[in-house]
């Protein structure tokens, strides 16, 4: 399955869930989408709540299927607890710590200047949005691009920074300083239920 693009704020309503962790999109309408949308949903069985979460979490990423499960595969052979261990790979994309940083105001749009090439790690340009940052990485603006209007406003309405991430706002640089504990990621996830899922 592809990466969705269509309206994050469809599928938010659809999930009864913010992919994009603002809480925007359930404010006015916090119902399913179309004209069935405020009857009273079907109770889900066991495995479409398992679905349902692993696509609350692959949604609010930004990735398609067979990055998502490639990346829970890799985080099973990590040693710690692999639900909590594949939530840390996904916030160690590069799209998503320049979400986290504040150079864009979604990860959608993190990930198109990323994908356009205004952003380095360690000084080197880099345009790959999976590419899996290191505690340690510093990322930062391209020097030529550092006066972008886009970056500056998302800079500009940050409300809040992720304390696992540092930043230096005279050089328009962040470092990723550690893992981030589990209390600091979204406590709507359940990601049990997608391990059960994938295990099932």
């Amino acid at each position: 399955m592809s990466r969705y693009t269509k309206s994050s704020y469809r599928k938010s309503r659809r999930l009864g869930f913010s992919t994009l962790e603002t809480g925007r999109e359930l404010a006015k309408k916090p119902y399913a989408p179309g004209i069935h949308g405020q009857k009273r949903a079907k109770k889900l069985s066991d495995y479409g709540t398992q679905l349902q979460e692993k696509q609350k979490v692959r949604f609010m990423y930004g990735l398609n299927e067979k990055q998502f499960k490639k990346t829970f595969v890799e985080a099973g052979k990590l040693k710690g607890v692999h639900g909590e261990d594949f939530l840390k790979l996904l916030e160690s994309r590069l799209d998503n710590l320049v979400y986290r940083i504040g150079f864009a105001t979604t990860r959608r749009g993190a990930r198109q200047l990323v994908n356009h090439g205004h952003i380095t790690v360690n000084g080197k340009k880099v345009d790959i949005p999976s590419y899996r940052c290191k505690v340690g990485d510093v990322i930062s603006v391209k020097d030529s691009d550092k006066e972008l209007a886009i970056i500056k406003s998302s800079l500009e309405a940050l409300k809040k920074r992720v304390e696992f991430i540092t930043y230096d706002e005279a050089k328009m640089a962040a470092t990723y300083v550690r893992l981030p504990e589990r209390s600091e990621l979204n406590a709507d996830i359940n990601e049990s239920l997608i391990v059960e899922f994938y295990n099932r």
